[in-house]
């Protein structure tokens, strides 16, 4: 009996922990590196090594062109190598480019102008934001999009709704001239803005009515442990039914749940700076391995989802000027396109030494948040 209770939990931990982990990294990573692969081999680059993972090789093959194909042992990220490159990372190989021919240097990744190298490049964040389009369309059109109208069934006492004379029955109806179809709809303008007076319209009896609402900063945290701040009116809906949307209808949804989610992160980010938010919120592997295993309990559609929303959020990481990733190449290909010529090889070095050092740093800090926010999950 105790065998067969130890095989099912280690079912339990598999089922709901490592294949949804798995799952939704290997998916948002391979994309991610097809988007460089595609736009590559369409640029005429050879690429040497396609790789889901770091670390030792599980399984790979070679194909016609030459590339390797291969499942590596650490799944936390991926890359592709290409002819010319000295690692992982891109960085040019040198010495090898000193001595190519000129029929290697036609299907050298250096040797390409400037623009096919940027787009080669861009191609891995922007491969990250369609599939995070693609996946959310796939939830709207199999799934459903929420229904519940933005009618408020009650409203909470002391609440910054209260204050501004919201009362049971209100149908919402625009907010600052923004059209409002549904619970959610009105949700997402609030809670981004915390302490910003809105102009609410309403139809209360037949009759249109307009208040002046100021949503309230509340800083709540959900069962992984995380912090959020946002905007507050303190009103309460009905919930609705789902409902399925055709393809055109949902690939539109799915574009505009893609741009919330930018818009929601770039509010982050300069709610960083402004003090608004706290760095306590982001999180590494352990938050994904953990968030993963909340929405998998709750369903495929959830972690569909899931998956979309870290996609958008690795596309948008890669994206920052920082050396090593993505964005830290656009911003050296951006200086070459001006000065004409680019950066020296001393200059690149330092600047990839210190992307190393800021990756490094972001990794440790992100681990040591997971480790924090783990404590009661270990409990």
């Amino acid at each position: 009996m105790e065998l067969l209770a130890n095989v099912g939990s280690w079912g339990h931990w598999l089922f709901y922990w490592v294949i949804p982990f798995l799952f939704i990294l290997t998916i948002v990573v391979f994309f991610h590196e097809l988007g460089h692969f595609l736009i590559a081999r369409w640029c005429g680059v050879r690429v040497l090594v396609f790789s889901v993972g770091f670390g030792r090789e599980l399984v790979g093959f070679t194909d016609r062109h030459g590339t390797r194909w291969k499942l590596a042992a650490i799944p936390l990220g991926g890359y592709v190598k290409f002819f010319g490159d000295e690692n992982a990372a891109s960085v040019p190989d040198q010495s090898a480019i000193a001595g190519m021919d000129e029929a290697e240097r036609r299907v050298s990744f250096p040797h390409k102008s400037v623009g096919q190298r940027a787009a080669i490049v861009a191609a891995g964040p922007i491969a990250n934001f369609l599939l995070a389009i693609v996946l959310f369309a796939a939830v709207f059109a199999l799934h459903g999009k929420p229904t519940a109208p933005a009618l408020v069934d009650a409203v909470q006492p002391a609440s910054a709704a209260e204050a501004a004379g919201f009362r049971d029955g209100d149908l919402v109806l625009s907010i600052d001239g923004r059209r409002i179809e549904t619970f959610t709809d009105m949700q997402r303008v609030v809670m981004d803005s915390a302490g910003r007076t809105l102009t609410v319209v309403v139809d209360r009896g037949g009759s249109q009515v307009t208040l002046t609402a100021v949503p309230k900063l509340v800083e709540t945290k959900n069962a992984l442990g995380f912090k959020h701040r946002q905007g507050v009116l303190g009103l309460r809906g009905k919930p609705g039914p789902l409902e399925t949307v055709g393809l055109g209808a949902a690939v539109r949804l799915g574009v505009e749940e893609s741009w919330f989610i930018i818009e929601r992160t770039v509010s982050y980010i300069r709610g960083v700076f402004v003090g608004r938010e706290s760095l306590d919120q982001l999180g590494g592997p352990i938050m994904i391995a953990q968030a993963s295993r909340q929405v998998a309990t709750a369903g495929f559609f959830p972690l569909l989802h899931f998956a979309g929303v870290i996609s958008i959020s690795i596309g948008f990481l890669n994206l920052f000027p920082i050396p090593l990733l993505d964005g830290g190449h656009l911003l050296f290909y951006g200086i070459e396109a001006v000065r004409g010529r680019p950066l020296s090889e001393r200059a690149q070095e330092y600047g990839f030494r210190i992307g190393l050092a800021v990756v490094l740093m972001l990794m440790i800090f992100t681990t040591f948040q997971d480790l924090l926010r783990s404590i009661p999950w270990i409990s």
